[in-house]
């Protein structure tokens, strides 16, 4: 029952620091609680790679196969370095009197419900929990997204609370319609292997306006264009750390359960629908996204937008099918520590020169000698550079449709090399030149750079050597999806 005292801890965690009247309590009991959950987040993997499918008491209420448990995983992992970032980056905002302990206190309590959430979504067996656990991250992250007040970030968190409200409420009906394959008065809660069980028995036409209405729900969620419109605002409005967390762990969440109701299109109407359908939005969120990046004026808006266009690099792999989805899987976990390190490090670049505009950061290397080379590593990363992990990912995804999609794939490789331009271009005028004389040199402190060196270590680890259990986990959800 690991994922049962995942819950509890965090929910304890959260009725603890809205209860507490003392900060430091505030960040001991958030940081221990994640700890916590990263230890059994790693507990399950183990377990699902050596079972299967792993069903913690009766299974009524919990089911993770071996592509949730990647996710559980990666969710315990960027919650705990996020955790951790989130106590001092609070200090450094305190300290400038940004906010008061009031907002720190709200600042944890929601974060906390916001963990509590999404492991309920990854880990729910039954559909419906799952679309209230996602909705649910919608209302705790909507008071997260407007943390600073101020009229634009309260215009961000509207446009995301009404956008996803009302692209889940579409998902919502999708599922519904998922049900009518089942006999619902001889079943109890309805779990998703019963969904897939029944699948067959699903109305062809009707299991494809289903998915329809599914993809455009959770791809809200997702991000993918045109449902896209409140990220960019969202990511920007946020605190860092809220911003890693979106693009970092909701965003594969809500890709998987996505996933899991293609399972069930494909068994009904065969899989050339829905991978038509990841290819279509795939690309478009390749190519807009890639198109915007390169004339972007902020650097965390910059950041949405590459969070866009890798959604659309892994909708890509599953649409391709075959070794993209191995690519896609991995991309996945390469995208999720690799949004730490960039979001992370613009929150550092945000302390020191108090504006998130590309055109007032000039010479951060020098003024942030470790943040800098943290970021450079990232742009590197997320570019998909040889020998990092994403060079292999994407080429392997472009490669699985070269045989049936070749001016798909072709089309993705131009828009993914303007990417890379757009980058370094922007990169280039923030980490290089003379510094402003206002701006003192030095990294505010050693605990706001330390979570991008420990995913830039797994990064490079990952890149070069797959444990033996991730490996497992990966070839069974490849069969899986």
């Amino acid at each position: 029952m690991e994922i049962f005292f995942i819950i509890i801890t965090l929910f304890i965690a959260a009725i603890i620091n809205l209860l507490s009247k003392r900060k430091v309590v505030i960040e001991v009991v958030s940081v221990v609680s994640s700890l916590i959950s990263l230890v059994l987040s790693i507990v399950v993997a183990l377990k699902v790679s050596s079972l299967g499918i792993y069903t913690p008491g009766s299974g009524r209420f919990f089911s993770i196969d071996s592509l949730g448990a990647i996710i559980v995983l990666v969710l315990g992992f960027v919650g705990f370095a996020t955790t951790i970032y989130s106590v001092q980056y609070l200090r450094q905002e305190m300290q400038k009197s940004i906010i008061g302990f009031t907002r720190v206190k709200q600042y944890f309590v929601l974060l906390n419900m916001f963990f509590v959430a999404m492991f309920l979504a990854i880990t729910s067996s039954n559909p419906i929990f799952a679309w209230i656990s996602i909705e649910a991250t919608t209302l705790s992250t909507a008071f997260l997204i407007s943390f600073y007040n101020k009229p634009s970030a309260i215009e961000g968190a509207w446009k995301y609370l009404i956008i996803n409200s009302v692209g889940l409420l579409l998902g919502f009906f999708g599922t519904l319609l998922f049900f009518t394959s089942i006999d619902l008065s001889s079943v109890g809660l309805v779990d998703w292997q019963t969904l897939t069980s029944n699948a067959i028995h699903l109305d062809p036409l009707l299991a494809k306006i289903a998915f329809v209405f599914v993809l455009i729900g959770y791809g809200t969620k997702i991000g993918f264009v045109p449902m896209h419109t409140w990220k960019p605002d969202a990511y920007s409005k946020a605190p860092a750390p809220i911003g890693a967390l979106l693009s970092g762990a909701l965003l594969p969440i809500a890709f998987v359960i996505m996933l899991r109701y293609k399972v069930i299109v494909d068994i009904a109407v065969g899989p050339l629908f829905s991978q038509t359908l990841l290819i279509v939005f795939g690309l478009l969120s390749i190519v807009v996204s890639a198109l915007i990046m390169f004339n972007a004026k902020n650097y965390k808006r910059l950041l949405a937008y590459s969070s866009i266009e890798n959604a659309g690099v892994m909708a890509l792999g599953f649409g391709f099918g075959g070794l993209g989805i191995f690519a896609a899987i991995l991309h996945i976990v390469y995208h999720s520590c690799v949004r730490v390190v960039l979001f992370l490090s613009t929150g550092n670049l945000l302390l020191k020169y108090s504006s998130a505009k590309i055109f007032n950061v000039k010479g951060a290397l020098k003024v942030l000698p470790v943040t800098g080379v943290l970021s450079l590593i990232g742009f590197l990363i997320v570019t998909g550079v040889p020998p990092f992990g994403m060079f292999m990912t994407k080429l392997y995804i472009l490669s699985a449709g070269m045989k049936e999609y070749p001016v798909v794939s072709l089309i993705a490789l131009f828009f993914l090399a303007l990417v890379f331009v757009s980058f370094l271009k922007h990169f280039t005028a923030m980490f290089f030149g003379e510094k402003p004389d206002n701006i003192e040199k030095g990294e505010n402190n050693i605990w706001l750079f330390i979570p991008q060196i420990l995913f830039v270590t797994i990064i490079v680890i990952l890149s070069v050597y797959l444990p033996p259990f991730l490996q497992t986990l990966i070839n069974n959800a490849v069969l899986q999806y």
